[in-house]
This record gives C-alpha cells, structure tokens and sequence, in this order.
C-alpha cells in the first residue's frame, strides 16, 4: 500500500501506460464475476509477510532504509507455526465477508507461496516451508469463498527493478538492471499464481504509482491475466482512473468520490468498486498501533461504502506467529453479528436513489430500499422523494413497523422509534 501522500500522487494528465493499453472486451465470465463481486460486497484483507518479524508495517524495510541483503536475513526468523488457514477462513466467514484478499508479494519481494521463478519465497527461505496461499486457498475453496491475490509491481529486491522509483533508494542494489527482464519475472509469478491454486478471485494490482511515468507493459499483463482466467478479475491500486483491461475501481482509504489522504482520484468511473481501509492505522502487523477503531465505525464504514455502491475490504495485518490479532478477531465478530440482522440491506444491494446525508445513507435492491441512519440526532428524518411511493417500511433489527408519512412534494418523514434503534446502524426496509 502507499505510505504517505507524497508518494502517492498521481501525474499530471495522460501517461505512457494509457497509451500503451490496449481495446479489452471483457468475457461473458468476467461480466458475470463483476456482479458477484459487486454483490458480495464485503471482504478480508490479509497483510502478512516476513515483514511481521519486525512488528513495524509492512513498509519497515523502505522506512528504516534496510538494504536488500540485510532484509534476507528476516526469513530465518519467519516461522509461524501457529497459522491454520482453515480458522482464518471461520473467521472471515463469521465476519460476514464474501472474498479474502491477501498478499502473494509485497514491495519488498519476497513471495508467499511456492515459487519457481525465484527462490526468495515462504518455501525455500524460511524455517515453516511451506505454502501458505495454497493452504489458504483451499480451505477457502470449501466454503464458498473467492481469493484475490495482492501483487506488487514495485519491487525493492529485484536487481532488474531499475531505474529505482521513489522508494527502495535505501536498499543498496546495483545501479544497473533490465526492467522489461523484471517484467517478464513478474509475469512469470503471475503465472503461477494464475495456474497453480485453480479458479481464483482475481489479482489486486499495487506500486505502479512507485514509477508512475514508466512503462509497465500493461498491455501485455493483463492480457496474460484475462487469457489464463477469463473470470478473474483485475483492479490496481495506482490511484488513477481504470485503465482498459481492468475489471474494478479501487479506492484507498477514502470512500469513492474522496481524497481525504491524496492518493485518490475523485473520478468515478463505470465499473465495481472497492474501497480498503485498516482496523488499526497499519496495514502490515505493528506491534505498537493501538489505534484500532471500533466496531460502530467499521460497521458504518461499510454501510458508507454500500450507499457509495462500493464493496468494502477490511484489512488484518496478522502476527508473525501465524495468528490474527485478538483486538481485530472481536472486532470482525462483532461485524458479523450486525450483518446477520442486517445483511439484506448490504448484500447485493446497490447505490440508493438518495445521496449521502449527515444521518446516513441509503443502499437499493429490487423494488426494497433501505435507509441506514448513522447519525440518530433527531426523533424524525425528513427524506427527499425515495424514487416512488413507499407502500409499508418495516425496521431490520427487530421487524417492527416504521412509521412515516408521504409530503406532496414526495418527502418522507419517518417517525424514528427509539425501540428500535441500532447502536450502529439503524435500517429501515421502504417497500416501493
């Protein structure tokens, strides 16, 4: 992910890899996999890397400025003997979260799974060696839930990621190397990711911003991606408008629309979208980030990005020892249980015919829209026209009636019955 606003400005106007895309005509597979993944909705982020030995981010090595062969050392210690991919998946799934996402390589290199492009990875350099993606997979395969693999394009150990970009000047390679070779390195990964773990969700780009004036090749990577799975789905994180051969908009940190962190663009383009956010303030494990937001803003966050007619992915930075923090498990938890009272009004919904207000959002799904008060200051809401006449309106928590009455203008005005309110997010269903 980036770190810092300075890094994550895009540039001015059109770039070299705008021109170098090509005319993509997505398959009937990947337009189906558009709308499950618009439906889903929710989603786990998973941040995990040898970098976690540290507890300082997943951006330690750029930040402490330790140079490549230094790092090389930190899989030695990488051991995490009390991982079990199949509780991580209980976990997500308690959560409510339809997708995982997690890192198959971070910008430091070094690669999660079983790799034979390269022997800088989880099964040839540390004392676990073993595939954590595939036991992740699999056990996620059981239960109905899609992976996406996190690939960076930014790469601080390569000799070949050259010339160096904006970060990874600490890292003492050589001043030399071939970036169509690095290219074609990645790819090759890519390829494995794309053929050896079966159907997967998709591939989330990140780190193009690192050189954003280069060329990538895009062209000819996600034509590779779109070859070998039709179905995948590809978004990149390099805060700009989509460009063709992606299949989602992604937004970091910010709700669609936002910059409140500059590293988005305020462009809303036509295809899905996903904004992530973190629990804590840091994406890898820090062993000191007590700024862990509670479950009222993660569950209004996701409310938030529902009525923006995005999907939320909620990140965890799990320890070195192969476990999710406690503070994030009963946070998730806590989600989970609101969605199983609430979940018609976030699952394959889409944006409601109101904008965001001060007290809320609202979210649309067949002929149901569903008013989601986040910010209950008054004992009524008065409500722009929901898009035709609401016949009954029933409260999610609880099922009672909701009462409200129809202005001639097309004003609703709900009478708000504090029986019913939800700590977090109190829903009306309006029947149309």
């Amino acid at each position: 992910m980036a770190a810092s606003t300075a890094l994550a400005q895009p540039p001015e106007g059109d770039d070299i890899n705008r021109k170098s895309t090509y005319q993509y005509t997505p398959a009937k597979e990947n337009l189906e996999a558009r709308e499950w993944f618009q439906d889903a909705r929710f989603g786990l982020f998973i941040h995990w890397g040898v970098y976690s030995v540290l507890g300082d981010g997943e951006w330690v090595m750029q930040n402490q400025g330790i140079p490549a062969k230094t790092y090389e050392k930190l899989p030695g210690f990488f051991n995490p003997v009390r991982y079990d991919a199949a509780e991580w998946v209980r976990i997500a799934r308690a959560a409510g979260m339809r997708y995982i996402t997690i890192t198959s390589k971070h910008h430091d290199g070094f690669a999660m799974y079983d790799s034979k492009a390269s022997d800088y990875d989880i099964v040839d350099r540390t004392p676990y060696g073993r595939d954590v993606i595939k036991a992740l997979v699999e056990e996620a395969r059981k239960e109905g839930i899609k992976v996406f693999f996190y690939h960076s394009q930014l790469d601080w150990h390569h000799p070949d990621y050259y010339p160096r970009g904006r970060t990874g000047r600490a890292s003492e390679r050589p001043e030399s190397g071939d970036f169509d070779a690095y290219l074609r390195y990645m790819d090759t990964q890519l390829t494995e990711l794309l053929t050896n773990y079966g159907p997967i969700g998709g591939i989330w780009f990140d780190g193009q911003w690192d050189k954003a004036d280069e060329n990538w090749q895009l062209a000819r990577t996600y034509q590779l991606i779109h070859r070998l799975q039709p179905a995948a789905l590809v978004g990149s994180n390099h805060h700009q408008s989509p460009f063709p051969g992606e299949d989602f908009q992604m937004f970091e940190k910010d709700l669609p629309g936002a910059n409140t962190t500059g590293f988005n663009t305020t462009a809303i383009g036509a295809l899905p979208r996903e904004t992530c956010e973190t629990i804590n303030g840091a994406w890898g494990f820090n062993l000191q980030d007590r700024r862990h937001k509670s479950t009222k803003e993660l569950v209004q966050y996701l409310a938030r990005a529902a009525g923006a007619d995005a999907n939320f992915l909620l990140n965890v930075g799990p320890m070195p020892d192969g476990r999710i923090q406690p503070e994030h498990v009963e946070r998730l938890q806590q989600v989970g249980q609101w969605l199983q009272v609430n979940g018609a009004s976030i699952y394959g919904t889409r944006q409601g015919p109101i904008a965001p207000r001060s007290w809320g959002v609202t979210t649309k799904k067949g002929s149901t829209v569903y008013v989601h008060v986040l910010d209950w200051q008054d004992a009524e809401i008065a409500i722009p026209s929901l898009g035709g006449t609401p016949r009954r309106a029933t409260y999610l928590k609880g099922g009672g009636a909701a009462r409200f009455t129809v202005q001639p203008d097309g004003t609703v005005l709900i009478a708000l019955d504090p029986k019913a309110r939800d700590d977090y997010d109190t829903v009306i269903a309006f029947e149309m």
